[in-house]
């Protein structure tokens, strides 16, 4: 199938298919006579499988371990399992980050009047550059 198909059939966009063949994710596809690339049933389930991974949120990175892991039919589960552990604790730190920021845009927004005067307390946080709270 084109690149078109796959995108279409894969749920990946055709830029981010030559982003990961380019990458190295995907191996490069092999070229019909005139030039456009050929993609296959194996490289439409490496292509869910990478869209899965970053679904999940998995970096490029990520998806590089997880996707030797699946070609090594001589894996130990328990690899896949420590990088999905490692993932699930990068996401905890992240979301404990994004709660973090909601709550300081909270308060200021509450201590904003909202009106048509100038001052805004939201504006002179930003300005005075605190670091983010722990």
């Amino acid at each position: 199938m084109t690149i078109g198909e796959a995108a279409r059939a894969s749920g990946v966009s055709a830029k981010m298919i030559r982003h990961y063949e380019a990458l190295g994710l995907l191996p490069p596809a092999p070229r019909r006579p005139s030039g456009y690339r050929e993609y296959d049933e194996a490289d439409l389930h490496r292509l869910r499988f990478i869209r899965r991974a970053r679904d999940l949120g998995f970096t490029l990175d990520g998806i590089a371990d997880l996707l030797a892991l699946w070609d090594d039919r001589t894996r130990a589960s328990a690899d896949v399992k420590a990088l999905a552990l490692a993932h699930v604790a990068e996401l905890r730190r992240r979301a404990e980050a994004i709660a973090g920021m909601i709550a300081t845009l909270e308060r200021l927004a509450a201590t904003c009047h909202g009106d048509d005067r100038p001052d805004c307390p939201i504006l002179e946080d930003l300005a005075a550059g605190r670091p983010p709270p722990r």
